[in-house]
């Protein structure tokens, strides 16, 4: 295993984090609260192709892989853009290879017994940026996908419910027109979707349905873990440069002993999180079988590191890391949300230890998770 960049790779980073530093400023990331969507940074994300560039060039993607889509994502958490630009991308992913006969003979038809065009003029829509797909990180609860992310900006869901694996039709759910979103801390576009029986598509049933949806779930957490480790690293550069300026007592701050040594076992951690992710999205695109369990223990380690150096560092500001003038609360608020968005890390643990060890799962359902509600105040 070889995790260092390509010339390529290297490439696609410097233009990423030039990109990201320029059209993602935390102006623009406060001018997007308190939905947390910026359509028109979408818009020239989607013009780079970043949504599509894993989906196979024979469909209108760019063809490349997991890592390079973990460069994007890493890029995007460094300067936390509005953008679900993971969602959509693993959504591609998993639509355009099923469309594409990826999965078994039930794929494609829609629930009336249908044929598949319409799957396939929806799949080069999304493809082509013209339509936003995102996934249900949970299964359906009778007719609703509950806290879908991206869900209130999104014009396509896939979502697993028993069996079946759907693709829903929002209406006015699209950038323009964006529906009721749940308010929540991290200022996420999550939002409930009902379910149309007569209208949804089935992308797959069976066992098909539910190893592809795990397989997208897995390629969730790996680019998100990614996009964590990119907000931690910027969250400890926010927190170095502030206790370099900040005296007490007529000195810096960062000359006292307990803020070194927590800064750098933040920054120990982080390199940690660095190669889990980066290990994580090789093996994606290996195709091997320790695949998804890379992707779990990438994403849960990010998400504790995560959360521990943004508040660290929130906590190094003293009192001036909760307003809302001081852009560490930015990175804290979300290094909580996004690891949230997938439910209780307990019962991933859990999941872990059990495909592991062999450990007996947790008996009890996982609890859907209660987005903490986002105060007037503090919607900055």
């Amino acid at each position: 295993m070889d995790l260092d960049f390509t010339d390529d790779q290297t490439a696609l980073r410097d233009t990423l984090r030039t990109f990201f530093e320029k059209e993602s400023s935390t102006a623009a990331l406060r001018a997007a609260e308190p939905l947390g969507f910026d359509a028109a940074l979408w818009r020239k994300v989607v013009d780079l192709g970043l949504a599509a560039i894993a989906v196979p060039e024979h469909l209108g993607g760019g063809g490349a892989g997991f890592v390079e889509l973990a460069i994007a994502a890493e890029c995007l958490g460094q300067s936390l853009a509005p953008v679900p630009l993971i969602e959509a991308a693993v959504a591609n992913d998993l639509i355009a290879s099923l469309s594409d006969g990826g999965s078994s003979t039930d794929a494609g038809s829609s629930s009336s017994g249908g044929p598949d065009a319409r799957l396939e003029s929806l799949t080069a829509r999304a493809v082509a940026g013209e339509l936003l797909a995102t996934l249900a990180l949970r299964p359906a609860t009778g007719d609703l996908a509950r806290l879908v992310p991206a869900g209130a900006v999104a014009d396509l869901v896939a979502v697993l419910r028993d069996d079946e694996l759907l693709l829903l039709r929002q209406p006015d759910r699209g950038p323009a027109t964006p529906g009721g979103a749940v308010p929540n801390l991290g200022a996420l576009p999550l939002a409930d979707c009902p379910i149309d029986t007569e209208d949804a598509l089935v992308l797959a049933r069976g066992p098909a349905a539910v190893r592809a949806y795990r397989r997208a779930l897995s390629r969730w957490e790996l680019l998100t873990g990614a996009a964590l480790f990119g907000l931690g690293s910027k969250a400890l550069d926010i927190g170095v440069d502030y206790v370099m300026q900040r005296k007490a007592f007529g000195v810096l701050i960062g000359t006292f002993q307990t803020i070194q040594h927590r800064l750098a076992d933040n920054a120990i951690a982080l390199d940690g999180t660095r190669l889990l992710a980066y290990e994580a999205a090789w093996a994606q695109d290996e195709h091997l079988p320790t695949a998804d369990t890379s992707a779990t223990m990438a994403f849960l380690f990010a998400a504790e590191t995560a959360f521990k150096t943004t508040s660290e560092v929130l906590h190094f500001h003293g009192g001036y890391g909760y307003t809302l003038e001081y852009d560490i609360q930015l990175y804290f608020r979300r290094a909580k949300a996004w690891s949230q968005v997938a439910g209780d890390s307990r019962a991933a643990y859990a999941r872990l230890a059990h495909r592991v060890f062999g450990a007996a799962p947790a008996q009890a359902p996982e609890p859907a998770p209660a987005p903490a509600p986002a105060p007037a105040e503090r919607a900055g």
